[in-house]
């Protein structure tokens, strides 16, 4: 029954080869095909059977030595990953994308400097200067007659030393009465 004579053919096999070959065999050409058949399929499932009994051994030896799944599929990433940064394709690729990393940050620096360069050009416009000597003159009256003048730091500091002293007179005030 292993070797059936209405056997169909493998792919691009030629039919009627394979049914004139079966009629060209031998009888005792037929039984030695058989055994060496018989044989061959054994020896398969032989190695089946030392294949399995080799990885229980291995999951055995595994279990012992601690190494679960997760190590396993770990230290397989890891290696993998090792093996493609060796790569001249994934090396080539780092360098491209280095060089087009160091092109792109040249470029974004020149845009910012563009940008301050502008801002400068805006900041020394009459317009701008208009506008800055309006702001002044509103922050003198609103501020009580204070000197127009200095920029934002200058007017926060003056703002804090102004608060101190009037804490410290106050104080003073306390302590003599």
């Amino acid at each position: 029954g292993l070797l059936r004579s209405d056997s169909i053919p493998e792919v691009g096999e030629d039919a009627a080869a394979t049914v004139s070959m079966a009629e060209t065999l031998s009888e005792e050409e037929r039984d030695e095909l058989r055994k060496e058949l018989a044989k061959v399929e054994e020896e398969i499932q032989t190695l089946s059977q030392v294949l399995a009994a080799k990885e229980r051994h291995l999951a055995e030896i595994k279990r012992k030595l601690g190494i679960n799944s997760l190590q396993e599929l770990k230290q397989n990433i890891t290696k993998s990953w090792q093996d493609v940064t060796s790569t001249t394709a994934y090396k080539r690729t780092s360098e491209t994308l280095s060089q087009a990393g160091q092109k792109a940050s040249a470029a974004f620096s020149s845009v910012g400097s563009v940008i301050t360069k502008k801002f400068e050009d805006v900041r020394n416009s009459p317009t701008f200067k208009s506008f800055e000597e309006k702001v002044e003159n509103f922050k003198s009256k609103v501020g009580g007659g204070k000197p127009a003048g200095g920029d934002f730091g200058e007017v926060l500091n003056s703002a804090a030393n102004a608060s101190a002293t009037e804490t410290i007179a106050e104080q003073t005030e306390e302590e003599t009465h």
